[in-house]
């Protein structure tokens, strides 16, 4: 499991003025649900970054005042215009308690319709889950190796690990192989050849 380590600093004061002063000081006020508590802190830009801007899922490893937590961010909220982290939301994994989740996919294996000449188009990159935290992955995989030109491959096609239970439909696409307009254009323009030659050898037969 992909984790990063995150140091928080607790807050005692929550008001508008306060949460204001935590970001002019260059902090990102942040929430921790689950459990038995609620947990208020801030932490750094720096401290946050590679488990914010990534496609992969990973887990908070949050200390605060010398007590440690695992945790999964829930909800980012950005700046409009800067873009930058104005506050986080995160769930703390508490074993035995199930939580929902996304996890992204990943390709195994070499499609023969892309080896073709056709492009992996995938319209899915998160799966929704649920799954105990002591059951949890950081990634689902599919399997393209047989996958041709024009197909598709589905939800229902996932590797998904015992303990995991997918929310989205079976029938969901996730990934298909697109023609390309020139092989497309090759495939049509052999079959008007085809039927060319076909007509001809039925005038001269005639």
């Amino acid at each position: 499991m992909n984790t990063v380590n995150v140091t928080g600093t607790p807050r005692t004061d929550m008001g508008k003025k306060s949460t204001k002063a935590a970001r002019n000081s260059g902090t990102i006020p942040c929430v921790m649900y689950g459990g038995d508590e609620v947990l208020h802190f801030t932490t750094t830009h720096n401290q946050i970054k590679s488990l914010i801007y990534t496609p992969d899922f990973k887990v908070a490893e949050i200390n605060i005042d010398g007590k440690d937590y695992r945790a999964i961010v829930k909800a980012a909220q950005f700046h409009p215009v800067k873009e930058n982290i104005l506050h986080l939301d995160f769930l703390r994994l508490v074993d035995g308690t199930p939580i929902n989740l996304e996890l992204p996919v990943k390709f195994e294996g070499s499609s023969p319709g892309v080896k073709l000449g056709g492009k992996l188009q995938q319209s899915l990159r998160r799966i929704k889950v649920k799954a105990l935290p002591e059951n949890m992955v950081d990634v689902l995989t599919l399997d393209v190796s047989e996958l041709k030109l024009g197909e598709s491959i589905r939800v229902r096609d996932l590797q998904v690990p015992e303990g995991i239970q997918v929310m989205v439909s079976p029938a969901t696409p996730v990934a298909a192989v697109e023609i390309p307009r020139a092989l497309r254009s090759a495939g049509a323009a052999a079959e008007g050849e085809e039927e060319a030659e076909g007509e001809t050898e039925t005038e001269a037969e005639a």
